[in-house]
């Protein structure tokens, strides 16, 4: 069988017409941690998480007090009289309203922190999916790059025939034909290749990186079982997590709805220079003080409505759990098929296909070397090899696509606006 060493002393570690050059030896984790450093989501989640901390502190804070003055009676002229002074009042909040309000906030910041823990899912499965395809597009380019070299060797051979009468001139056209279409899909490769890479370093965060030879092992497909999978998936994924997170906050709304028509109690102070003079003394009668202690009644708007929208969120997102937890099971069941589909493949053409093809190739160039055989059979045997490859390459490919979103509950799009729920400021 062709190994990958084979291919890449065949191939050329350059992209040609234009001015990138592979550095070599980039590894997974070293774009991984380039995307967490650099994409700028991960900035976003970050100031998600600072803005739901301050929301949580903000809903706990007491209300503050009320001063101002205070006249009564105030008269003016040579009679004089009345009371000017000041006063304090203050909100007494009954009920367990701010414990409320602030357990509400306080879940609207864990649902944050999970959708950050989402984001961050997000962008390292579009960071391993796009690695594993530019390592099979670099491997693409050094097939191609050895079937331009087939096709190459073929044309100057069926010249050679010619010359000697043993090739007419429609196969010398044919091999001509076959050397231009292999030149065809090696630039098609190269601008797959860069098209590729330059979405990687996108999602990595650094648009300007040049493009660098990726080092990993693109036979190592990870073996995965569908059971055990979707019970990690049930208890892992941070879409299904959010989706209960999302229960227990309708949950918590509903009880802040509930408590909110409870009367808060109103007391106010009251400490004032009476001018009105004593009967008896004919004397000021000075400072003087008073109270008011009162309770708002919810006669009317008892919350009816929003207690009622708040029942009606707990049923919506009860169902968007179920949702959420049906729509993974579905994914998984899909992913699972293709999964297993390209893994079937991968072994056909590893253990059957190509060993085959090679030990044909080899038949037909010893036979041709002790004169048994033609030299276009030759050439068929190691085109349909090459063939084979480019198809494996393929295969290869996909299964580890399957295998990523697999593993990573089917989140996509790094570049996608990260989940900011709760940050809305009432």
């Amino acid at each position: 069988m062709m190994t990958s060493n084979r291919i890449i002393i065949l191939g050329a570690a350059l992209w040609l017409g234009n001015a990138h050059v592979w550095a070599g030896g980039l590894h997974l984790q070293d774009l991984e941690q380039m995307a967490l450093a650099s994409n700028p989501t991960m900035a976003q989640v970050q100031a998600n998480l600072r803005a739901a901390a301050a929301l949580t502190r903000q809903a706990g804070l007491y209300p503050n007090p009320t001063v101002g003055y205070y006249g009564d009676e105030i008269r003016g002229g040579s009679y004089g009289g009345g009371e000017q002074g000041a006063f304090i009042s203050q909100s007494i909040v009954l009920g367990g309203k701010l414990g409320a309000a602030k357990r509400v906030a306080k879940l609207q910041a864990d649902e944050v922190e999970t959708g950050g823990e989402l984001q961050k899912q997000r962008i390292l499965n579009n960071v391993r999916t796009l690695f594993y395809e530019v390592l099979a597009a670099q491997r693409m380019v050094e097939v191609r790059q050895s079937m331009v070299t087939l096709a190459g060797d073929v044309v100057e051979t069926s010249r050679q025939l010619g010359n000697v009468g043993q090739a007419d001139r429609p196969d010398i056209l044919q091999a001509e034909v076959e050397q231009q279409q292999a030149i065809v899909s090696l630039r098609q490769a190269e601008r797959n290749l860069e098209a590729s890479w330059r979405i990687l370093a996108a999602v990595a965060g650094r648009p300007e990186m040049p493009a660098a030879t990726l080092e990993g092992d693109l036979e190592a497909i990870p073996e995965l079982n569908y059971q055990d999978s979707l019970q990690t998936a049930l208890h892992t994924s941070p879409e299904l997590k959010l989706a209960q997170q999302n229960v227990e906050r309708a949950q918590a709304s509903l009880v802040e709805e509930r408590r909110a028509p409870i009367p808060d109690l109103q007391v106010m102070g009251i400490l004032a220079q009476s001018l009105e003079a004593l009967p008896t003394t004919g004397r000021q009668t000075g400072l003087i003080g008073g109270a008011q202690v009162g309770v708002q009644l919810p006669i009317f708007n008892r919350n009816q409505g929003k207690i009622a929208a708040a029942k009606d969120e707990v049923e919506s997102a009860r169902a968007e759990l179920e949702r959420v937890k049906l729509r993974l099971e579905r994914n998984l069941a899909g992913l699972f098929r293709d999964y297993d589909s390209a893994l079937v493949a991968v072994r056909q053409y590893k253990t059957e296909m190509l060993p085959r093809a090679e030990q044909a190739y080899r038949l037909y160039q010893t036979n041709y070397q002790h004169m048994a055989g033609a030299y276009p059979q030759v050439l068929i045997s190691q085109r349909t090899l090459f063939q084979l490859e480019v198809d494996y390459i393929q295969t290869l490919e996909s299964a580890w696509q399957g295998a990523l979103l697999i593993q990573g509950f089917d989140l996509e799009d790094g570049l996608s606006a990260p989940v900011s729920v709760g940050l809305s400021r009432p």
